[in-house]
């Protein structure tokens, strides 16, 4: 007879059952690029956005389903594991959703600071207003000179956009998009595409991290790979196995999609991603051609930290088999203790047993044995009792006399 399933397990096998391909819900085919996946969702996700479709179920519900399809197609890994086996190689309870806090109200957004404060990684996304402004070409755009920062004051869930200028020349050479922020506030750093409709694109986003007393972004478009590093990618995994922290760390370590930029006028905005307060940040656009050997560096560090993320892959199998055989020893180490216990607890009973006296009287002599001891310890703390009263006593009185006879002397 098979096992008797619940409503909601019903329910859950019901839409596992109705999912539909990932890339027939976002409208691409299997041989797309990262980026042509990345903007179709961004397309999607800003149509059935619930800010744009307030008490509209059904684009909830496709807004849940393409951030599902989204989730598994933007991770090579579970992207490659869809391909091989379909969804039962992609485990739903793994996909980390992106919040937009500019719709997730002032408690669900308190909710969300203080998992943040605690170490959670939350990942947010940008507004949805903002991606729809940029879109429909409304938005603010100011010059921004190369070499030359500008020091701005940003509002949460607000974005400042700029403009950069760069000749064939500086394109050659490269350019490099960094901001900063003094008080460790959350940002993120925009780079977008200008649409033939006069529109701005979000094509690449990087979020801030903690470096030192200040927190940074930057984009690096140097003609060669440039990876950047996600903290939370498998940050579920890490808060259920501990060991996953150190193992996975490098698996966040992802090449960025744009490598070069071309001659002419390219777009970039900073964007507030505090919880609750404004941001304060410098921006500056550098161009990289009097930064060769930092260039050689940057691509030879990078190129080790590829080499060690083999390497953890690696360690991390012998690491699993040492622990689990150290588990193992461990546990007999326990049991082996006990047993040795029992047996020599057993030896002393049969010892005990080698006697005329009959086990009745063995315990009452017991029971009085103990019984003088206890007596003979408290008769022995009743005479040290009465010692100490004897000897307060006399010393009291020595005291008393001593004080008379000094008041006895004449003056």
């Amino acid at each position: 007879m098979p096992p008797h399933r619940s409503k909601s397990e019903k329910n859950d096998g019901m839409a596992k059952q109705l999912r539909r391909d990932p890339y027939e819900v976002l409208g691409v085919s299997r041989n797309s690029t990262d980026q042509e996946i990345k903007s179709a969702y961004r397309k999607m996700a800003l149509k059935y956005h619930p800010d744009k479709n307030a008490n509209d179920p059904v684009a909830a519900d496709m807004f849940k389903e393409v951030t599902f399809s989204y989730n598994i197609l933007s991770d090579p890994d579970k992207r490659r594991q869809y391909d091989i086996a379909g969804f039962e190689a992609v485990e739903a309870d793994n996909q980390e959703l992106e919040l937009d806090l500019s719709s997730l109200g002032a408690v669900n957004t308190m909710f969300a600071a203080l998992f943040s404060k605690l170490g959670v990684p939350i990942k947010t996304t940008v507004s949805a207003t903002v991606l729809e402004e940029a879109l429909n070409g409304v938005v603010n755009i100011e010059p921004l000179l190369l070499g030359q920062p500008v020091s701005r004051k940003v509002e949460k869930q607000c974005a400042h956009f700029y403009s950069v200028k760069i000749t064939e020349e500086e394109a050659r050479d490269g350019l490099v998009c960094r901001v900063q922020s003094p008080d460790k506030s959350k940002f993120k750093i925009l780079y977008f595409y200008l649409e033939e409709n006069g529109g701005l694109s979000l094509a690449l986003k990087e979020d801030s991290a903690k470096t030192g007393k200040v927190t940074s972004a930057g984009m690096y478009f140097l003609g060669f790979p440039v990876y950047r590093l996600d903290q939370t990618v498998n940050s579920v995994a890490a808060s259920k196995d501990p060991d996953a922290a150190f193992f996975k760390k490098l698996d966040g370590f992802q090449p960025c999609e744009v490598t070069e930029l071309k001659p002419g006028t390219h777009f970039f905005a900073v964007y507030g991603d505090n919880f609750f307060r404004s941001v304060s940040y410098t921006i500056e656009a550098i161009c990289t051609a009097p930064f060769v050997e930092e260039k050689e560096n940057l691509r030879a560090v990078e190129a080790e930290i590829l080499s060690k993320r083999v390497e953890l892959s690696k360690f991390e199998t012998e690491y699993r088999e040492v622990l689990a055989h150290f588990t193992e020893m461990t546990s007999r180490y326990t049991k082996e203790m006990q047993e040795i216990d029992g047996l020599l607890k057993q030896r002393n009973e049969i010892h005990a047993s080698y006697t005329t006296v009959p086990p009745s009287k063995r315990s009452s002599s017991r029971s009085r044995s103990k019984g003088a001891s206890k007596e003979a310890k408290e008769d022995g703390e009743v005479r040290e009792r009465k010692h100490s009263t004897r000897d307060r006593t006399k010393k009291k009185w020595y005291n008393i006399h001593q004080k008379i006879d000094k008041r006895k002397q004449p003056c």
